[in-house]
């Protein structure tokens, strides 16, 4: 249907319908996504930046294997609890304010993580960020599908997530550093300064979601007239091949292929975690000595990862295909996993590990290309933050198991295995998953 643009001072909308379309989606593009990455390079780094502070706080607090897995993991249980509410909150108030009150949130206990002195603090303030981070990542989901029809989609939430193997490219050094150059100074640990020094930017970036962030098109000043009509009626146009979706939140909990889709995200995320909180120990065991050493070797598979996560990302939206985009990656990365495990150097492991991140690291964008081809509205809102709450419990299971076979076995091996057939069990649910359901 030709676009009716309103005349906007004095001229109307392009006559090439889909050269206006283009430019003004390239517009949305540059406007929300980086600012968006941003945020979420400094949700996933205050997550996952325990695995660096293992190094140090683990011996000095001493902490077990199996201590260290329950805490990193016991974030998940918060997240899962408080997930679906703050992402129905996030629908009704809207992102702006709802982003920014999680990131300060966040940022704040995150800072506070200085004062863990046993194991149970440590778990306490885990659980703690956990209900405070909870609802940031499928707020985000959510707020894509107000800006992105279906189609242009998957693309957007793969440059999104690319924040993930960023924080690890420029976040892995940087903990390493701060742990070695300021291990001791005014009686902090290294590791006490590191969660103090990266919890800062979170508070600062939540103050400016609120200035930045508008919630919708309609809200937006920086859009025309004929851009905020494009946008509005192509996600209406993208919503109304929705019929099939749930449309409350008590249909979203008995809906099974919302509970599907969380199993296939919950084998994805056992696997993405498993790598995050592990890799740190991973390559110190291949021979790497020094934190700042580490964190160097450790970016690179997450610059790999990077890569691959966009050009998926791309390839996916341009040929309109799902599910062979998302198995491929998540059987390499199990590849991965099992060539990591039995790694006789520091080059093989980087190298396995550089192919099981971008595996795993790829999966999870590309996974929600998936429900949010038949999730809308309210249904749209409690499904992502299901899927992703249950999906994220993975994130608990995946460091403790992980942590408890490494006590038990005095190896990491058997942990990277359970990593591998998860991925292949997720890749199995994605093949059974009808393609005329998701491929839009």
């Amino acid at each position: 249907m030709p676009v009716q643009a309103a005349p906007l001072g004095g001229a109307t909308a392009p006559a090439d319908e889909k050269s206006f379309a283009d430019r003004t989606y390239a517009k949305v593009f540059w406007r929300l996504v980086p600012f968006l990455m941003l945020c979420y390079v400094v949700a996933y780094l205050d997550r996952v930046n325990v695995g660096f502070a293992k190094l140090q706080m683990s011996q000095e607090l001493k902490f077990s294997e199996t201590v260290y897995g329950l805490g990193a993991g016991i974030f998940f249980l918060g997240y899962f609890l408080f997930e679906v509410p703050s992402n129905v909150i996030l629908h009704r108030v809207g992102a702006r304010v709802w982003i920014a009150r999680i990131m300060i949130t966040w940022g704040v206990i995150s800072g506070a993580f200085l004062f863990v002195n046993s194991e149970w603090s440590f778990y306490g303030m885990r659980f703690l960020l956990g209900l405070a981070e909870a609802g940031f990542y499928p707020g985000v989901i959510l707020y894509t599908t107000s800006w992105f029809p279906a189609h242009r989609r998957a693309k957007v939430i793969a440059v999104f997530m690319a924040a993930i193997p960023i924080s690890g490219i420029f976040g892995n050094p940087l903990s390493g550093w701060i742990m070695d150059a300021l291990n001791g100074a005014h009686g902090l640990s290294g590791w006490q300064w590191m969660f103090l020094i990266e919890a800062v930017p979170a508070v600062l970036i939540g103050l400016a979601v609120f200035f930045y962030l508008d919630n919708r098109p309609s809200e937006a000043k920086w859009l025309s007239e004929p851009e905020k009509q494009l946008l509005e009626r192509d996600i209406a146009a993208d919503n109304q091949g929705k019929e099939s979706s749930p449309h409350s939140i008590a249909t979203v909990f008995r809906n099974g292929r919302v509970w599907f889709m969380s199993l296939i995200y919950f084998a994805f995320v056992t696997g993405q975690y498993g790598l995050t909180f592990w890799m740190p120990t991973i390559v110190k065991a291949s021979g790497v000595q020094g934190n700042f050493n580490i964190g160097l070797i450790s970016a690179i598979p997450f610059l790999c990862a990077a890569i691959v996560m966009v050009l998926l990302g791309l390839s996916a939206d341009r040929m309109r295909e799902r599910r062979w985009h998302l198995i491929v990656p998540a059987l390499l990365g199990a590849i991965g996993f099992v060539v990591s495990a039995n790694a006789g150097s520091t080059t093989i492991a980087v190298a396995a590990l550089s192919v099981a991140a971008a595996g795993v690291l790829t999966c999870s964008p590309l996974f929600w290309s998936l429900p949010t081809a038949f999730l809308s509205g309210a249904g749209a809102a409690a499904g992502i933050a299901l899927i992703n709450s249950v999906g994220n419990l993975a994130g608990f299971v995946s460091p403790y198991v992980i942590g408890a076979l490494r006590d038990a076995t005095g190896s990491t091996a058997a942990g990277m295995y359970a990593l591998a057939v998860m991925l292949v069990v997720g890749s199995v649910c994605v093949f059974v998953t009808p393609a005329r359901m998701v491929n839009r």
